[in-house]
């Protein structure tokens, strides 16, 4: 009977060991929202002033690409508006002739009208002062027509190169290099009096004030994790050496996949997982790639 007890007890101990609870219930590594900053135009860096590991601010700029050839392209452009500028006609000028010719001859129409009625003058005399008031006035038209037509194709030649060049200094802002969001550079991958090439990657830089741990959870867990939910979050330095964050679960992916072989899960038979993100505000320790586990 004796014998019977000790095994039971014996039993008990060791359920009781392989029901020890985990001390985490995900693990994943961490990672940060990376920005990779291209070249947007082409030519000649002439300067590039970051290294890697710098804070920079969102709208620093940082660099330069050779604007040489935008802007005298730009030059060019001034003067051929200038040109068209100049040939554009004063209207009132070239018309003034043709409207004096008419103003005067409906004078002689409105004399000769008088003449005929008082049967001073023939019939004939007012038919021709009608017919030249006629022929003036249809001259006057054609003038004005051709004029405008003139300075209409002019100011559309115009506006043509101002559209030019405001994609040129649209391409004279690009080569500026500025920094699109603020962060650390994590990577230079050019140096200054290097040729780039629009699209070129010049640097990444990433936030790593607000990191994110990718962690990986299976079905059954997947049924009591929702977003907004605090969980506890463990950065993992080796040697039993932790430190624990408040983390928010940002992101719950809709698709399974296979376990990675990196990630040890909840249920280690598990093939098919879950990813999820988690935010965690960095304290400068957690670094990109850094092990970490996760508690719900």
């Amino acid at each position: 009977m004796r014998k019977i007890v000790v095994l039971a007890s014996i039993a008990v101990m060791l359920t009781a060991c392989g029901n020890q609870e985990k001390e985490y219930d995900a693990t994943g590594t961490f990672e940060a929202t990376e920005t990779v900053v291209s070249a947007e135009q082409s030519g000649a860096l002439l300067s590039l002033n970051i290294h890697e590991g710098d804070e920079v601010p969102q709208g620093r700029e940082v660099g330069l690409v050779d604007t040489t050839q935008i802007w005298l392209k730009i030059q060019q452009l001034g003067v051929t508006k200038s040109v068209y500028q100049s040939q554009k006609p004063d209207m009132e000028k070239q018309i003034a002739a043709t409207r004096q010719q008419l103003a005067k001859a409906r004078t002689e129409q409105q004399r000769y009208q008088e003449l005929v009625n008082d049967g001073a003058a023939p019939r004939k005399m007012l038919d021709d002062a009608t017919n030249q008031v006629a022929v003036l006035q249809k001259q006057l038209d054609a003038q004005i027509s051709a004029l405008g037509t003139q300075l209409s194709t002019l100011n559309s030649q115009a506006a043509t190169v101002d559209a030019q060049v405001a994609q040129l200094a649209d391409q004279l802002r690009k080569c500026h290099i500025v920094v699109p969001t603020a962060g650390t550079v994590l990577e230079k991958y050019v140096e200054a009096g290097e040729f780039v090439a629009t699209g070129k990657p010049l640097f990444k830089l990433a936030d790593v004030q607000k990191m994110f741990i990718r962690a990986y959870v299976t079905t059954a867990q997947l049924q009591n994790i929702k977003l907004g939910q605090k969980v506890k979050v463990f950065a993992d330095y080796g040697d039993n050496q932790k430190k624990s964050y408040e983390g928010t679960v940002t992101w719950i992916s809709s698709r399974s996949e296979f376990t990675p072989k990196t990630i040890l899960t909840d249920d280690e038979r598990a093939d098919l997982v879950y990813a999820v993100k988690i935010a965690v505000q960095n304290d400068g320790y957690i670094k990109i790639g850094m092990y970490g586990e996760v508690r719900f």
